[in-house]
């Protein structure tokens, strides 16, 4: 399953950081993110806690750029 987000993020660098270390979240199969449109597409592992894993993507974008932002 996969859905898209609208983000926060401050620069294009910044997205491609925050991309990298979100794909290496436990259940995330895949994960893209588009610093132009501020949108975050993610695939899910199947059986995957959603809230859980976009949690877990969160707190590790953060660690990469403390003004990232789910919204």
């Amino acid at each position: 399953m996969s859905k898209t987000y609208k983000i926060e993020v401050d620069c294009a660098n910044c997205a491609n950081l925050v991309e990298d270390a979100a794909k290496k979240v436990a259940g995330v199969k895949d994960l893209s993110i588009s610093f132009m449109t501020q949108k975050m597409k993610v695939t899910f592992e199947d059986g995957a806690d959603e809230a859980a894993v976009m949690e877990n993507v969160l707190k590790a974008a953060k660690k990469i750029e403390s003004d990232f932002e789910i919204l």
